[in-house]
């Protein structure tokens, strides 16, 4: 599915990152996952194969971090506990 843009979302770019935040904070979920894909593919010319060079690198990094114990693993039960309470704080305020 292509979206077209959206005249009210392709304002002049004096506002500050906050003000833009604001906005994306308010769109629905299917333009937010577009405005998502859009800033996602755009990235920094990056090709494909440097991307995915640069996520091996990232991986492999992450588990040398945990086979030798330098990484701090949070249980699971403790990141859902998190997430959890992030979310009824937000429903509450």
């Amino acid at each position: 599915m292509v979206l077209q843009p959206i005249p009210r979302y392709n304002l002049a770019m004096n506002r500050s990152a906050a003000e833009v935040l604001e906005d994306v904070r308010r769109l629905p979920p299917g333009e937010l996952d577009w405005l998502f894909g859009e800033l996602l593919q755009s990235g920094d010319g990056s090709s494909a194969a440097e991307i995915d060079a640069s996520w091996k690198a990232e991986v492999e990094r992450r588990v040398a971090e945990i086979d030798s114990g330098t990484a701090k693993l949070i249980p699971l039960e403790d990141v859902l506990a998190r997430m959890d309470a992030r979310l009824l704080a937000r429903q509450r305020g």
